[in-house]
């Protein structure tokens, strides 16, 4: 929690100063001792953000990646005069256990240019695409098998 505050209070100030570095670490540990004892916040929590920190961080640089490769896609179909939307609707079930990991999922999916996620009911999803080439692989794509290795 710690280290959120600090990298939020180093965002919104926009600049790294001696000053401004550490009324940051006093004004993010006066935050996060409050949400232990206060909030209850269990300390455990921390112990499995920074545990699974790699792959978060994996998993957002995949999904940088596939927006712009679909955002290309989307572009291209746009631009070009002979390909035609031809929109689909495909459900599949992500096999992913916890409600967490499937709400990242849709958010996700809905990100990524080209596709959203009309329903999502546990780990059954119903996605429109507009091409049907854009629905290829989704219930075995990079974001569910990096969700899959993200624990508790």
């Amino acid at each position: 929690m710690f280290i959120i505050f600090l990298l939020l209070w180093i965002i919104f100030n926009g600049r790294i100063t001696l000053e401004i570095l550490a009324l940051g670490v006093v004004i993010s540990l006066a935050l996060s001792l409050f949400f232990y004892k206060a909030l209850k916040y269990p300390l455990s929590s921390d112990k499995k953000f920074l545990k699974n920190l790699p792959l978060v961080l994996a998993y957002v640089f995949s999904l940088i990646i596939e927006i712009f490769k679909a955002a290309g896609q989307v572009a291209a179909l746009v631009w070009s005069g002979s390909k035609k939307p031809d929109p689909v609707l495909v459900e599949f079930h992500s096999g992913l256990e916890d409600s967490f990991s499937n709400v990242v999922l849709a958010n996700s999916i809905t990100l990524t240019p080209g596709t959203f996620t009309i329903l999502q009911e546990g780990d059954r999803f119903v996605i429109h695409c507009l091409r049907p080439e854009f629905a290829e692989d989704l219930d075995d794509s990079s974001f569910i098998k990096l969700l899959r290795r993200v624990k508790g």
